[in-house]
């Protein structure tokens, strides 16, 4: 039986697991929770999707989905 297992890693280098799927320029929050669009407000700390890999190993592979930190103006922007 091979297992996924999906993570989101931080631009400091820390990994989360998480339990499902994101997508390349996807705006996430800290747990990696999808933020829905448009934005409530532009007051929040938020995690674009830059990129994603995938790690194959004996048991199974692992997803990995790297953040970029997404700044103020561009907040304003989306």
């Amino acid at each position: 039986m091979l297992l996924t297992t999906r993570e989101i890693v931080f631009p400091e280098g820390d990994r989360q697991e998480i339990a499902h799927a994101l997508a390349v320029n996807q705006l996430v929050d800290l747990n990696g929770c999808p933020l829905p669009l448009p934005l409530a407000t532009t007051r929040q700390i938020a995690y674009r999707v830059h990129r994603m890999s995938t790690a194959s190993h004996r048991n199974g592979e692992v997803v990995s989905y790297y953040l970029e930190l997404v700044g103020r103006p561009e907040l304003e922007e989306e």
